[in-house]
């Protein structure tokens, strides 16, 4: 057990982490309810908020330290985009997969009905399925991975927002009421919402982010600067801490026990069984979150700058913003090596690799030991190269999908 890291004062460093009701919450959840902070001389606060836009908010203006993020949110409270510029780190991916695309009942229904009769996959039946008749989807957030992986996968058949199709945000915890009301059509959001979505036959997952990009980044833990460069020490045993807890949160065996403490009121408030089934060991479907395995807790560079290049795609930053420079400003792989090396995990020796080149199991080049990798495919074949970027002022996003691309998210 590592040795604890008080502050000078001699108490231990408080740390106020901010979170939704969300299954990829698990490994800060059970850290600090297994004492693992604690072990690592740092106290722990948990405010479960209620939206995204809170988490941003409290980040922007001090009221929380760190929070369970969605990678381009971090980037919008580094920015200013939501309200005073905050500047931010991520050095740790809490989990991999887990999103899932949800429809109402009889639209679920439809669009199972015609790809089985015409052998389309689900998203080619959503696409005739919209033609016929726009229709409005949730996503949690404007700067979500959901809303950025949901465009990604509906432009790669030609669907464009605001012609085709309409994104309303909707809070996760929110999203299945707003369907049983018939605010919305579908929704796209964080386990376990589709779960609950469907044990409240409300709607029908149709497809998850294993369709749109396979063991794609979701949620990541991120910490204000401020906070970081205060308690530089204490920081690496919360990553310390936060890697105990993600191999014991991606053991099979231990989900029964994870849904039960996840369920509490303080928590989830949710039946255990919903969350479950989102689970390592208790998902019924490839669209379950991963915790630990495939390096899957590795802050790449190369994948925030995959989520800056789509924000970039769809008008959500401005062109002139040089990505690679704040993808490495707010990605902090360091921090994670000199946090988790000198315990003998293996870590990747790069900082960057090419995203999506994957179709089938790879080994990953890691020191002391090589690390067994997943596919990592886009449901489109493209294959992200960080070298490749378009240079500053050049936009990514094909010109097929600029017309009249209002964001209907913001």
């Amino acid at each position: 057990m590592n040795a604890p890291t008080p502050s000078s004062s001699g108490t231990a460093p408080k740390l106020r982490i901010g979170m939704l009701r969300l299954t990829d919450s698990a490994p800060v959840v059970t850290a600090h309810e297994f004492g693992f902070f604690a072990d690592e001389g740092v106290e722990v606060e948990l405010a479960v908020e209620p939206s995204w836009a809170n988490i941003a908010d409290k980040l922007a203006f001090g009221a929380l330290d760190a929070a369970v993020i969605v990678p381009p949110l971090a980037f919008a409270v580094q920015l200013g985009l939501r309200g005073v510029a905050q500047p931010m780190l991520i050095p740790y991916t809490l989990s991999v997969g887990g999103v899932a695309i949800t429809l109402e009942r009889e639209l679920a229904t439809r669009v199972r009905a015609l790809g089985e009769s015409d052998d389309l996959d689900p998203l080619p039946a959503l696409a005739a399925c919209l033609r016929q008749q726009p229709l409005t989807l949730g996503v949690v957030h404007a700067f979500s991975t959901h809303n950025l992986l949901c465009r990604y996968w509906l432009a790669s058949v030609g669907i464009e927002v605001d012609r085709d199709v309409k994104l309303a945000v909707v809070p996760p915890s929110r999203a299945v009421e707003a369907l049983r009301e018939k605010q919305i059509s579908g929704f796209c959001a964080g386990a376990p919402w589709g779960e609950v979505a469907r044990r409240n036959s409300v709607g029908h997952s149709i497809a998850g982010s294993q369709q749109i990009w396979s063991n794609a980044p979701e949620k990541a833990f991120a910490v204000s600067a401020r906070w970081a460069n205060q308690h530089p020490e204490a920081l690496s045993g919360v990553l310390r801490a936060l890697h105990r807890s993600s191999r014991f949160c991606d053991d099979a065996e231990n989900t029964a026990y994870i849904a039960s403490l996840l369920s509490r009121r303080r928590y989830l408030n949710l039946g255990s069984h919903a969350i479950l089934a989102s689970l390592p060991g208790g998902a019924e479907t490839s669209n379950g979150c991963v915790f630990h395995r495939g390096a899957a807790t590795f802050p790449w560079r190369s994948q925030g700058l995959w989520f800056l290049s789509q924000m970039r795609r769809w008008q959500l930053i401005d062109d002139s913003i040089d990505l690679r420079t704040l993808a490495e400003r707010v990605y902090r792989p360091d921090l994670y090596r000199a946090a988790l090396s000198p315990s003998g995990e293996s870590v990747p020796r790069a900082d960057w690799k090419v995203e999506g080149a994957h179709a089938a199991a790879w080994s990953l080049d890691a020191t002391p030991q090589p690390i067994p990798m997943p596919p990592d495919r886009f449901c489109d074949g493209t294959v992200f190269d960080p070298k490749a970027l378009p240079p500053l002022g050049e936009s990514a996003m094909p010109i097929r999908a600029r017309n009249n691309e209002n964001d209907a998210t913001r």
